[in-house]
């Protein structure tokens, strides 16, 4: 029996995009939490997996020529697992690059714009002297955050998924608008989106991927007080070269 994928894991967004696709795909695997919270990311054994120190990663014991290999960059793993497995990554040429397509359109925009939304909207006025730039900050990216929800809007209008069949452009972009509605940022106002959204949603392996993320203990959140939260918003907001 083949040994499982190791999935280098922690429940955030980008973290959830694996576990979908694998819980998708009907892969064998195996959780391998790596607390972002604690600096786990930046251990060296850790490092041999993911040069950028940044979780997902996966390490597959039976890669090409059965052969191990790690792959770190959750659009790199997925791409990786359609190819592996045949599935949600179609073979014809034309479809594939409309998936392509999708994949870095949320690699380089839906989930760093949301990321950078989310910090200055939670987290950056405890960081910042001057509250003025917070103010820019927490506006610049919710603005672009609700242009990129307008885009995938019109995508979805008359479609049940972003590439025409459901496919790892669904399950990457999925995670980074589920509960991601807020004050300034209403999910519900782009109606074939909240569709999706719920569409996604009710798929049993997209449920059994969110179930194993409760299993995981995140311990203290960010955006509360106290001595191990401030710990981790040093760990997470303060990083630089090494």
């Amino acid at each position: 029996m083949a040994a499982p994928i190791e999935a280098y894991y922690w429940p955030t967004p980008n973290g959830h995009k694996v576990t979908i696709a694998l819980e998708e795909m009907g892969l064998d695997y195996e959780i391998k939490p790596v607390n972002i919270g604690r600096g786990e990311q930046f251990t060296p054994e850790f490092l041999t997996i993911s040069p950028n120190n940044r979780m997902p990663a996966i390490v597959d014991p039976n890669g090409p020529g059965g052969r191990p290999i790690s792959v770190f960059e959750s659009g790199a793993i997925l791409q990786y697992l359609g190819r592996k497995t045949g599935l949600f990554y179609p073979s014809d040429e034309r479809a594939r690059v409309e998936v392509d397509e999708w994949v870095f359109w949320q690699m380089g925009g839906l989930g760093p714009m949301a990321g950078q939304a989310n910090h200055f909207r939670n987290y950056a006025p405890s960081f910042l002297l001057d509250q003025r730039q917070s103010a820019y900050g927490a506006n610049r990216y919710t603005n672009e955050v609700n242009r990129l929800y307008g885009v995938l809007d019109k995508r979805l209008a008359g479609r049940e998924f972003i590439a025409g069949d459901y496919s790892i452009a669904d399950m990457i972009s999925w995670p980074w608008v589920a509960g991601q509605s807020s004050a300034a940022i209403q999910v519900e106002d782009f109606p074939h989106l909240t569709a999706w959204k719920a569409r996604v949603g009710a798929r049993e392996a997209v449920q059994r991927a969110l179930a194993q993320a409760k299993t995981i203990q995140s311990g203290a959140a960010l955006n509360q007080s106290g001595k191990a939260a401030e710990e981790a918003r040093k760990v997470l907001f303060g990083q630089r070269a090494r």
